[in-house]
């Protein structure tokens, strides 16, 4: 008793209840911004949209959001070093222990070291089969490999779902919370003006725009955090004052006759127990690797960068450079929220209600804040405009990401669905007019976010995916490697994964788990059984269904899986059947800057054609062009040599043998350093 006394510091009594009063209200030691801070984030933005408009892109930017930073940080401080582990998984992740305090890692937010080995397994396995078949969407692929367009369409609304109630409202969540605490902006204006300009240069630049963005906006994220990460180990006593006072942050006011204000005795450990750990080191390994499968190697949103490669060894490298990167998140993000509860536990580390309400006004909590509590504290003037500018360029990243695959999918497998003859000139326009009609929803979806306490909506979030991620990564797994699947297998499984992930959902939103105290009610289906392990019996059950229902089927011809599959995707290009292209585009009719791998957009003046002058238009006319993306030039039609020409190009899986051999070497050097990684923390 002496020395839990002992580690819980001055004024704790021996009901384990602080006797001292925390601060009613954090806003009064708010450090404030200099003209030089400000200064830093007006040059930022107008950078952006100077420079943004041509530059492109990473696969860490595309999957670090301004979530990542907000929600990882707060788990950190909340639970310790094993969201790490879910930031080396996965995009999306979520901590279930005491507090509920959840993040989005991909860990955007966790998700999320197998997000080094899904990494790989893009670049290697997955992308070779996606460009032999020569597809820029993954509904797309799902249409060529079983025909139909049942699962297409399910698949292309459910992506949207997604993105813009759980990704564009994360990252609109935490950023605003960010912004509110650290600038003082109003709530709607700050974060209209994000969503418009980021609006602005992806309508303007296409893909392109968005991919050379990301990857200038990964050197401020990544260079901004990793000073404050030097200055936060060096104010608390590096790694070894770290472990001690993270054990000793508990706050001054807590819960009678609870545990929640203690730090976990497993908090420097990212395996914990299969039973009683909050991350059961099972889920962790074997669960999350379902639902990173899904992030990494199926959602649009990651795999249109390495679609958009110039060739295999360019999408193997950019999986490559995206696995060393997504180590660095457990350093700069992870242990940094540590930092925050061990520097400010009676703000960070609150428990109880009144006092969280008073902090940042959500009674579940204030783990959320660790991050921007940090910024403004440790950053000195100028460094810290550098950190806000580096979470408005996550928000920023992630949210281009987003708009731009979501235009994607909805001109080819949703609008080109109902008008199978537009034109590329009609898909450029629907997929940038329909970027504005995203942007009006995020903005519709604002108060919403604002009413939700943080906790719940990070709940929510990742709830949905975790019900609805493991029946797509069962169907994607069968498709390439089984090619005895059928359509009906496929479509039937999707629906029979889809209704069990309901039911769990309506279970848990049913019965909402307990705060800090209060007896615990829900059924043991619930309590006792993981997310996590719940994601992997639901990737297994729709796994058999798939396999069951096509058995009982008629196999799909040999001759009509050619370069769809693992097996068939060295098969020679002659061997193709000519596809109707009933609801799936034309290479040529691919919108501007959302071309496959292979070389990127084509030019028709490489096939020897010379371009007619374009007609004198008038500004106006020159201004749409602008906004649409449209070049002003008539099309041409492509003969049909040229055509085969152009497909060949496009669908290549060729590589160098010089490039093949370093992208080989180095990503077997990634992971060794990954399972050092894991071996030291574990």
């Amino acid at each position: 008793m002496s020395k839990e006394l002992a580690a819980m510091g001055p004024g704790a009594s021996g009901d384990g209840v602080r006797t001292e009063t925390a601060p009613s209200v954090a806003q009064d030691s708010r450090v404030g911004l200099h003209a030089y801070d400000i200064s830093v984030v007006v040059i930022y933005f107008v950078f952006v949209l100077a420079v943004g408009i041509w530059i492109g892109a990473s696969l860490m930017s595309s999957n670090v959001g301004s979530g990542l930073f907000i929600g990882l940080a707060g788990t950190g401080a909340a639970g310790g070093l094993a969201v790490g582990g879910f930031e080396w998984n996965m995009r999306k992740s979520r901590s279930g222990g005491d507090r509920g305090i959840h993040a989005r890692s991909c860990g955007k937010t966790g998700v999320r070291s197998q997000a080094t080995w899904l990494l790989l397994a893009l670049g290697w396995v997955f992308v070779p089969v996606y460009i032999a078949a020569g597809v820029v969407t993954m509904p797309q692929y799902l249409k060529k490999r079983f025909g139909g367009q049942r699962i297409q369409v399910y698949m292309s609304v459910l992506s949207l779902i997604l993105y813009i109630f759980t990704k564009i409202s994360t990252d609109i969540f935490s950023g605003a919370l960010f912004i509110q605490m650290a600038l003082g902006w109003n709530l709607y204006l700050s974060t209209g003006i994000l969503l418009v300009v980021t609006a602005i240069y992806t309508i303007a630049g296409g893909l392109t725009a968005v991919i050379y963005t990301d990857a200038l906006q990964t050197a401020i994220m990544v260079g901004g955090a990793l000073v404050l990460m030097f200055l936060g180990f060096q104010d608390v006593g590096w790694y070894p004052g770290l472990e001690q006072r993270y054990r000793q942050a508990i706050p001054n006011v807590t819960v009678p006759n609870t545990t929640c204000h203690l730090p976990r005795p497993d908090a420097f450990h990212l395996l914990r127990d299969p039973v009683s750990g909050d991350i059961p080191w099972p889920g962790l390994i074997f669960g999350l690797t379902v639902l990173a499968t899904w992030c990494w190697c199926t959602d649009q949103v990651i795999v249109q960068r390495s679609l958009s490669a110039k060739s295999l060894s360019h999408a193997k490298g950019g999986s490559v450079l995206g696995g060393y990167l997504k180590i660095l998140p457990m350093f700069f993000i992870v242990m940094p929220g540590m930092i925050s509860r061990a520097l400010f536990p009676d703000e960070v580390g609150c428990v109880d209600p009144d006092v969280c309400q008073s902090i940042c006004g959500a009674r579940v909590g204030c783990s959320n804040i660790a991050y921007p509590k940090l910024v403004m504290t440790l950053m000195p003037v100028g460094l810290r405009g550098l950190m806000i500018a580096v979470i408005m360029a996550a928000l920023m990243s992630s949210l281009t990401s987003i708009f731009n695959s979501s235009s994607t999918l909805f001109a080819i497998d949703v609008w080109q669905h109902f008008r199978r003859k537009a034109t590329e000139q009609e898909l450029m326009v629907v997929g940038r007019v329909f970027v504005v009609f995203l942007v009006v929803i995020s903005i519709l979806w604002i108060p919403i976010i604002q009413s939700s306490n943080s906790g719940q909506l990070f709940d929510y979030i990742q709830a949905v995916t975790s019900y609805l991620a493991p029946p797509i990564t069962a169907l994607f797994l069968l498709a390439i490697f089984c090619k005895r699947v059928t359509e009906p297998g496929a479509f039937w499984g999707l629906m029979s994964g889809l209704g069990v992930g309901l039911l769990r959902m309506i279970l848990e939103f049913s019965y909402p788990a307990p705060a800090c105290g209060e007896v615990d009610w829900r059924p043991a289906v619930l309590k006792d059984f993981h997310y996590l392990y719940f994601a992997l019996l639901l990737c297994g059950l729709t796994a058999i269904v798939i396999v069951i229902v096509s058995l009982c089927t008629t196999p799909i011809p040999e001759e009509q899986l050619t370069r769809l599959t693992w097996w068939t995707r060295n098969c020679p290009l002659s061997e193709l059947e000519k596809e109707a292209h009933e609801g799936t585009p034309e290479i040529s009719e691919i919108p501007a800057g959302q071309c496959p791998a292979g070389g990127g957009a084509a030019e028709n003046s490489s096939l020897g054609q010379e371009q007619p002058e374009a007609p004198s238009r008038s500004w106006g006319k020159l201004l749409w062009s602008c906004f649409c993306g449209l070049s002003g030039a008539p099309e041409q039609a492509l003969s049909p040599a040229e055509k085969a020409a152009l497909e060949q190009k496009l669908t290549s899986i060729e590589e160098e043998p010089l490039w093949r051999h370093v992208c080989n070497i180095n990503a077997v050097l990634l992971l060794a350093i990954n399972i050092f990684l894991w071996g030291y923390f574990a």
